[in-house]
């Protein structure tokens, strides 16, 4: 399981503007920070894709990347600053992948029922239907929302 402090500290080659560097992305665990910039959707889905890919879950990693797409949208939509993004395989749990998303807003998000001709409002019914688990925590400094994926096996 990774730690709760980083082991190592890299930064990637991409534009600053889309990554602000890597945390880390080794054992069972990989974490990202994005700044508050729509790029930052993409980035996340192209960085949690490739990660699934080298742990060998490329089955999750279309629905893993739509979810935190979500999430990172709406941590764009209502909270200002740095995003964080976290997989983790936890000890103990092979047939589960944790996913997070953090930002500095402390609220946490509600989920609400779209009604047809609005045009947002339903990332979370997405997440809440798509995933095994989720919910939400406080941090020190804003907040994390997180899922549970099933891992096939």
């Amino acid at each position: 399981m990774c730690p709760l402090t980083p082991r190592k500290r890299t930064w990637v080659s991409w534009p600053a503007r889309d990554v602000i560097g890597v945390i880390d992305t080794e054992g069972d665990c990989a974490e990202w920070t994005f700044p508050a910039d729509p790029g930052a959707v993409r980035s996340a889905r192209a960085v949690v894709r490739g990660q699934l890919r080298d742990w060998g879950l490329d089955s999750l990693a279309d629905l893993a990347a739509l979810l935190v797409s979500e999430l990172v949208t709406n941590s764009l939509r209502h909270a200002r600053g740095p995003i964080g993004v976290r997989l983790v395989r936890p000890a103990g749990l092979g047939g589960v992948l944790l996913v997070e998303v953090s930002d500095p807003l402390p609220d946490p998000p509600r989920e609400r029922v779209a009604r047809p001709e609005d045009e947002s409002g339903r990332g979370l019914q997405l997440v809440a239907h798509s995933s095994r688990r989720w919910g939400t925590r406080p941090g020190e400094a804003g907040k994390t929302v997180w899922f549970e994926l099933a891992v096939p096996g």
